[in-house]
């Protein structure tokens, strides 16, 4: 009975796992698809290229077959960048060839992405937020969670709770206060405005919080009969049995800052400071009809966060397997 339960779990986590990567898999498969196959809606996740090749004197030209007739052929002849050089020319169907090739890797159509726009300056700013806020938020939460966890003052709970319910109001809802805050406060338009509000997260002080209070007390009574002062009791103690759980909050917010989209949408317009998911909606607009294009962006705006999840994949399990232990 067991084993069947087991069984079960697993296909019903394999077909939950398929579903997740298969957009992800179409992505890709779709940004080395050229957009001429694309756009016939034959390639699902193979991509493949098919073509036409006038074969005369010893040439092979690339054309367009626009129809046949009887033994003779009318077709465009293309250039080296496939533009039409002539049109409508008749030529023999026998010295006609269709190429096909599967697979048909373009990984070309990521440089043609990336050079589109500039791309380089949406990774350098993102990059730049993205750390910024990420020391701040450690900083700023470490201090607070530490606080809430293992000090004592009045009415300690209450902000603390007060705290968590900040978590349920929505974005949109403080989005036209803030950006009054920031007009009065001239950080509109500059990198103040994309750091320095996120460099305090409340659930990376819940999250901390709840994994301070897990420590044993015996650590802390000893650190205070050896004259440790508070701040010692935190640099010495804390931090190093929360690498783990600081290890994954690093991996949340660098993930939030990454895939930030109102935010910086609202408080920034000038293009020199144009974070990556900004700069990938505008040229969403930019090159709306070219599919591989937006999926070869889209690629190449993901891969930095599958690393990055990969590399730290180990310290997220141990965070979690730490936060379910019980003293």
């Amino acid at each position: 009975m067991n084993k069947l339960r087991s069984t079960i779990t697993y296909v019903v986590l394999v077909i939950f796992g398929l579903t997740m990567i298969v957009p992800f898999i179409w992505m890709l498969t779709t940004a080395l698809t050229t957009q001429a196959e694309f756009n016939k809606q034959e390639t699902l996740f193979i991509p493949k290229e098919e073509y036409h090749v006038w074969n005369h004197d010893g040439q092979r030209d690339r054309i367009l077959l626009v129809m046949e007739k009887d033994q003779t052929s009318v077709i465009h002849v293309l250039d080296e960048k496939l533009n039409i050089a002539v049109e409508y020319s008749e030529v023999p169907s026998s010295e006609i060839e269709l190429v096909r090739k599967k697979p048909s890797l373009h990984f070309d159509n990521f440089v043609k992405a990336f050079n589109k726009v500039p791309f380089g300056l949406y990774f350098y700013n993102t990059l730049y937020v993205s750390f910024l806020s990420l020391i701040g938020v450690l900083f700023t939460s470490l201090l607070a969670a530490y606080a809430f966890a293992r000090m004592e003052f009045k009415g300690r709970d209450l902000f603390f709770y007060l705290f968590l319910s900040m978590m349920m109001v929505p974005q949109p809802i403080y989005m036209i206060s803030s950006y009054v805050l920031l007009d009065k406060l001239n950080w509109l338009d500059t990198y103040n405005a994309l750091i320095i509000p996120w460099t305090a997260n409340i659930f990376t002080i819940f999250l901390f919080r709840q994994h301070f209070k897990a420590l044993p007390q015996e650590l802390f009574d000893a650190a205070s009969i050896d004259g440790c002062s508070i701040f010692g009791m935190l640099w010495r103690i804390v931090i190093p049995l929360s690498k783990p759980i600081i290890a994954t909050a690093s991996i949340f917010s660098l993930i939030s800052s990454w895939n930030s989209f109102m935010w910086p949408l609202v408080m920034i317009n000038r293009p020199e400071l144009r974070v990556l998911q900004v700069g990938l909606s505008y040229f969403n607009q930019e090159a709306s009809t070219q599919t591989t294009l937006l999926m070869a962006a889209s690629t190449f705006s993901i891969v930095p966060i599958l690393i990055l999840f990969f590399f730290a994949q180990k310290q997220i399990i141990a965070s979690y397997a730490k936060t379910g232990m019980k003293d």
